[in-house]
């Protein structure tokens, strides 16, 4: 088990790992719209929040030596469902592969984020 971490995508707020390699997999820790180089929130609309969420975890994934074209699943959080259909505009931009997709509506998300994403990916 390897710790994954790069100054191009936000530091982990708690006590938590961007990402894990395990094997040729790379699990993401779950990111939400936050700007690396400030640690503030990105965007105010759903779909700037996403581009910066994917942005993020292009980072990461790219830190472990993988991509977004190799995600083979995802986990969506929204914190208002009214937004699924712009966010899906934005996430089909960057996960192009299709990769398995769970995606849903919560309470509340760090920071008042309007979206966060984290990504299982195979490793070359």
């Amino acid at each position: 088990m390897k710790k994954v971490e790069t100054k191009m995508a936000p530091a982990a707020i708690g006590p938590y790992s961007q990402a894990i390699e395990l094997g040729n997999l790379v699990f993401t820790s779950g990111q939400i719209p936050l700007n690396p180089e400030t640690g503030v929130l990105e965007g105010a609309e759903i779909k700037e929040q996403t581009h910066r969420v994917c942005k993020n975890l292009k980072a990461v994934l790219e830190a472990s030596g993988t991509s977004l074209e190799k995600a083979v699943k995802t986990t969506c959080f929204l914190s208002n469902m009214e937004d699924f259909a712009e966010f899906n505009e934005v996430y089909a931009e960057y996960f192009t592969e299709n990769p398995a997709r769970s995606c849903v509506a919560v309470k509340e998300l760090p920071k008042g984020a309007l979206v966060e994403v984290e990504v299982i990916a195979e490793k070359e």
